[in-house]
């Protein structure tokens, strides 16, 4: 069906229609195909109905299912926007997304309760400041991870950003990558910070012996219900020469990937099936016509990088991280949020792959004052360890595939354990990472989580059946990469997920080694231990 509806009509084409007879007609004159697969190669998801409890999501067909507005995704490649854009997607949010907006974990802004009817000025506001929602969905090359603190970071093996340019320069609405057989994640940075081993293809930085600074290339990563880590192909790539190995990959998996069979259209089933080393091959030999040069790994890092807190620039001004709640922010906060940092002298900001944001540029006289706007904002300059730490899907509120509520609840369970778990947060060395995800596909990556949840309907002790989370636990990347253990048998009611991790993290506290993290704790723990 899927391969059917791409082979009818290129999704790209589907703008002109909305511009020219959808924003007239409105809901009603759209074409069912369209609204439910071209939309998306356009940033446009149809939204939950609300009111429909997580135990009918499988059960009803689309059109009880579906609302009659949508979710805009706006793509931010590398997360970098001026205050200027920030500002005009506030403004946008509210006046026609009634105030809400969401940062992604993968450095998107979404908007929620978009009429059809507003799309063309929508994307007029958008596109006249240098945005786009072009293939921020449907089987495309989607927005391009990139280090919030690329350029400017004074660890960074180099600056990746030419190369994030070029490779969006090229493939944004460009019809030979607008029929892949699924959705493709890239994601490239000097440092790493972008989740690397979780995409589709990533470019790492690594210093070469012999040929300098350039970038290590990773393929076949992602998560959904069939998780796998990417594997390197051992090959080391100088900056100018990554978008044309991109092309090559991107091409390759429009090529060879499995479009018969939509479960296994990604490219980590084909990397699977075929190995790195015939996967490289047939790169080097059918597309990029030429070997690539072997080249060293990168050395693992031991903690995560979220960009959190006071960073050193390289220029000697400063960048400042700030941790919204799962990523909820809203219009009227971006806007105030372009405010205060203009008035600290700065006119960038980037997005992170963590759900939070940066603020770059800010001179030392200005960094008080900064972190007092924030503050008031609500945006404390230090953040707990939970609200730091903690991540979300959109869920149940918006999400067709959401079983259960998330976001709310999430910032709930924040609340709570910062109370509950105060006496015990100074001895916290690493930080736990808490994700919350709405259905069995990932989106807040709960396979890598110290403490991943997956939304599900549950039996209460009152045998009432009600919303809840299967648990993972333990799962990380960076040194110890591992996906977290499943405990098939214990599955939360939603209601009991802050006694559960103060639970679990109390026992931690308890039972660890000397500077044991978490993940390996559990790794080592017995059932009884995690339940």
């Amino acid at each position: 069906m899927n391969e059917k509806v791409k082979q009818d009509d290129d999704g790209l084409n589907v703008r002109k229609r909305i511009e020219e007879v959808y924003c007239r007609t409105g809901v009603a004159g759209i074409d069912p195909t369209d609204r439910r697969s071209r939309f998306r190669w356009w940033g446009l998801y149809t939204q939950r109905a609300p009111g429909i409890d997580g135990g009918r999501t499988a059960t009803l067909p689309p059109e009880e299912l579906e609302d009659e507005h949508f979710m805009l995704r706006i793509r931010i490649d590398g997360g970098a926007l001026t205050t200027e854009q920030l500002r005009v997607v506030g403004e946008v949010s509210r006046q026609f997304a009634r105030d809400t907006a969401d940062l992604t974990d993968r450095q998107n802004i979404q908007l929620h309760w978009i009429r059809v009817e507003d799309l063309p000025e929508i994307w007029r506001r958008l596109e006249g400041v240098g945005l786009t929602t072009a293939e921020s969905a449907g089987d495309t090359p989607r927005v391009v991870l990139g280090s919030p603190m690329a350029g400017i970071a004074v660890d960074e093996v180099l600056d990746a950003t030419p190369a994030l340019r070029e490779i969006t320069r090229r493939l944004i609405a460009n019809p030979e990558y607008s029929n892949l057989p699924r959705k493709f994640k890239t994601a490239i940075s000097g440092l790493q910070d972008v989740v690397h081993e979780i995409n589709d293809v990533a470019f790492i930085g690594v210093e070469h012996p012999e040929h300098g600074p350039g970038l290590d290339v990773w393929v076949g990563g992602g998560l959904s219900t069939n998780p796998r880590i990417g594997e390197r192909l051992g090959a080391w790539v100088p900056l100018e020469d990554v978008p044309d190995v991109w092309i090559g990959i991107v091409s390759l998996f429009r090529d060879h990937g499995y479009r018969r069979l939509r479960a296994k259209a990604r490219l980590k089933f084909l990397v699977a099936d075929w190995g790195v080393e015939k996967f490289r091959d047939v790169l080097e030999k059918e597309y990029l016509g030429h070997p690539m040069i072997d080249g060293p790994a990168p050395e693992p890092l031991d903690e995560p990088r979220d960009h959190v807190g006071l960073q050193r620039q390289k220029n000697g001004l400063n960048a400042v991280g700030i941790a919204p709640v799962v990523g909820r922010v809203g219009g009227t906060m971006l806007i105030d949020l372009a405010s205060v940092a203009e008035s600290s002298g700065s006119r960038r900001v980037r997005i992170t792959p963590m759900q939070k944001l940066v603020v770059l540029d800010v001179p030392d006289e200005r960094i008080d004052p900064l972190q007092s706007g924030l503050h008031s904002l609500g945006f404390p300059s230090r953040p707990s360890p939970w609200r730091r730490s903690t991540m979300a899907c959109t869920g149940i509120e918006f999400c067709k595939f959401g079983i259960v509520e998330t976001k709310a609840r999430a910032a709930t369970v924040i609340s709570e354990i910062e109370d509950r778990l105060a006496d015990v947060q100074d001895r916290l060395e690493h930080p736990i990472t808490l994700h919350l995800n709405g259905c069995p596909n990932s989106c807040a990556r709960i396979q890598v989580a110290d403490i991943g949840l997956k939304g599900m309907i549950v039996t209460n002790a009152d045998s009432e059946q009600v919303e809840g989370f299967q648990v993972h636990l333990g799962g990380s990347l960076g040194l110890d990469t591992s996906f977290g253990r499943k405990l098939r048998g214990h599955k939360l009611p939603a209601t009991d997920v802050a006694d559960y991790v103060e639970r679990i993290v109390r026992r931690y506290v308890a039972d660890r080694a000397p500077s044991e993290k978490f993940a390996n704790w559990v790794h080592r723990a017995t059932d009884a231990d995690l339940t």
